[in-house]
This record gives C-alpha cells, sequence and structure tokens, in this order.
C-alpha cells in the first residue's frame, strides 16, 4: 500500500516595514478617529513601506527568514510562487524579481487571488508537491498596498498595511496539508476593486486624477457578510472532506481583514476564540500576506505544536475565497 505524499510546512517567515502608522495619523487625512478606526476593524496602527522600497524587498526578507528556519539553501529552490495584488512591475511577476534577488534560477510566478492570494499559492504549492513535481517550493503573500490607497477615501484608507509572509514547502508521509478548498464568484467583482489600470481601462490623465488605480469599497457591508460566510463555509467544506470536526482544530487562523469578520467566523465554526488568531491590531490588513504573517507570528509565539491541526482560510476581491487544513509536522516553536 502506498503512502501519500504531501507537503509539509518546513520554514517560515514574515516581514513588516519600519514605518509604524497609527491611526491618529489619518485623523489630518478623512474624517475619522483612532476609537472610530478600532471600533469598527480592531486595527490600530499598520506598517508602511519606505520610499524606494517595493513589494519584492519584503517577499525577500520573509523568503530567507524561512529559509534559513528550514535550513534550505535558496539554491535548493525548485519553484517560488508569490500571491499578490501589488507586484513590482506589472511584468514580470514579482517572484521572478524575488528569484533574482534570492540569486537562483528556480521557475517563479505569482497568483493574485487579492486577499485570498495565500490560500491560492498554498494549494497551488502542495499540488505540485503532492503531484513529484517539486522537492522544495517557496510560497509567498507580499503587498505594498500603501501604493494603492485613495488617501482620501476613509472606507478603504484605514484598513490596509504593507508586509510579507513566507513558508517553504518539503514532501512529507505524515501530516502536512491534508487538504484545500477553493472558492469564487465572478458575479460582485463590484464590492471591492480597482477600476483602472488593465486592458479596461488603461492609465490615463484621467484615470489617474480621478484615483482609479486606487482600492474601492463601495460595498463594504456586503464584503463583511460574504467573508464570513465564504470563509466559514470554506473551513467547515474542508473539514468536512477530511474527516474532522472544528472540535478537533487546535488553531484557527483567517485573513487578518477585521476584528469583527474575525471573530464571527470563528463564532459560526463553533471555535472558541483562545483558538483562533486575531492579530490584525498591529498589522492591519496585508492582503494576501495577512495568513502567512499571522502564522509565522502565532508559530513565534509558541502557538503551534508539533501534531496540532491548523486551519487557515482567506477572503478577498473576486470574490475568491479559501481554506487550506495542516497536520502540523513543521519547525518546533522557537
Amino acid at each position: 500500500m502506498s503512502v501519500q505524499r504531501r507537503a509539509t510546512v518546513a520554514g517560515l517567515g514574515s516581514a513588516l516595514p519600519d514605518r509604524v502608522v497609527r491611526n491618529e495619523e489619518f485623523e489630518r487625512l478623512v474624517d475619522t478617529s483612532d476609537e472610530w478606526i478600532r471600533e469598527r476593524t480592531g486595527i490600530g496602527e499598520r506598517r508602511f513601506a519606505a520610499d524606494g522600497q517595493v513589494t519584492s524587498d519584503l517577499a525577500v526578507e520573509a523568503a530567507r527568514i524561512a529559509l534559513d528556519g528550514a535550513g534550505i539553501a535558496p539554491e535548493q529552490l525548485d519553484l517560488i510562487v508569490c500571491a499578490t495584488l501589488t507586484p513590482d512591475t506589472p511584468i514580470p511577476a514579482a517572484a521572478v524579481w524575488v528569484q533574482h534577488k534570492l540569486g537562483v534560477t528556480a521557475p517563479a510566478f505569482d497568483v493574485n487571488a487579492a486577499c485570498a492570494g495565500f490560500s491560492y499559492a498554498m494549494t497551488t504549492g502542495s499540488a505540485f508537491i503532492e503531484a513529484g513535481q517539486a522537492e522544495t517550493i517557496l510560497v509567498i503573500g507580499a503587498e505594498v498596498l500603501s501604493r494603492v490607497m485613495d488617501f482620501t477615501d476613509r472606507t478603504t484608507c484605514v484598513l490596509f498595511g504593507d508586509g510579507a509572509g513566507a513558508v517553504v514547502l518539503r514532501p512529507t508521509e505524515t501530516g502536512g496539508v491534508l487538504g484545500s478548498v477553493l472558492g469564487a464568484d465572478g458575479g460582485a467583482t463590484d464590492v471591492l476593486y480597482i477600476p483602472a489600470g488593465g486592458s479596461a481601462r488603461p492609465a490615463t490623465h484621467e484615470t489617474v486624477n480621478a484615483r482609479e488605480h486606487a482600492i474601492r469599497m463601495p460595498k463594504g457591508r456586503d464584503v463583511f457578510k460574504r467573508a464570513v460566510v465564504e470563509m466559514a463555509g470554506a473551513c467547515r467544506q474542508l473539514l468536512e472532506k477530511s474527516g474532522y470536526a472544528p472540535d478537533d482544530v487546535h488553531l484557527l487562523i483567517p485573513h487578518q481583514a477585521n476584528s469583527r469578520i474575525m471573530i464571527a467566523v470563528a463564532e459560526r465554526l463553533g471555535i472558541d476564540l483562545d483558538r483562533a488568531v486575531v492579530d490584525v491590531e498591529s498589522v492591519g490588513n496585508t492582503s494576501a500576506a495577512s495568513v502567512p504573517i499571522a502564522l509565522h507570528r502565532a508559530w513565534r509565539a509558541g502557538r503551534i505544536h508539533e501534531g496540532d491541526l491548523v486551519l487557515l482560510t482567506s477572503f478577498g476581491a473576486g470574490l475568491a475565497w479559501g481554506a487550506n487544513l495542516i497536520r502540523w509536522t513543521g519547525p518546533p516553536p522557537p
């Protein structure tokens, strides 16, 4: 009887820019307050990239930490997958910039599922491992969202931050990524999007002056509701197909978008908050980077141990969502 080959997390890392942006700074820009932001989002501060600091810089910093933790040299990489909606350049991909900065020749490509990007990238990386197409894969979520924000729009500009998280995937015959679920609804593209910059509305003086290259969320309440429904639904579907129940989960790590959303997802699943990671207060919503950053910070805090069942889930523009279930066989807490 053959043993199923799966992907396991062999190393993990994260990186945040040095610049701390507290809620009070937005009071000079829009009609808001620290109390208003905290009450509605749970965010107290976030990090913004420095001038000249780009997505691949943060990605490489997180990647080096993950590689060092795994005891793996960059030259051993077979593939680099980067989830991002803010690549350094439209082409080449952010992953190719990462490859160049690491000084390696591994194939590299990006995945763009907005805030759900890491779920898609983890699923992709795991599939390569399971199929025997790769032995060592670097999966990254990285964003510099401060470059695609409208600082006159209080509904969005207070939410987002910059950062990167990374994991190194290696084969295992015990535990590892037990399964994944992905979903999308292209009929809801109008609730969260960037209007211009693509082939539909190429960049012009008019699109720039109208701030159409920034994130827009005209239907925030719809996003809130769908995020709760879809993340909880993806988690429940994944647990059921994997033969587990919410009570079996040791740690739930949802997309760090909004503390109220995360609490609602945990409650809908019947998972106590002491088994959930709500780490948005000092980081903000870092889109595709949020889950790997939260994963690394939870591991570093000693919240993940050998044999734990760890459930990752995310939701973003598209609409897109996903979940990954991991039986932890990765590194022990530092």
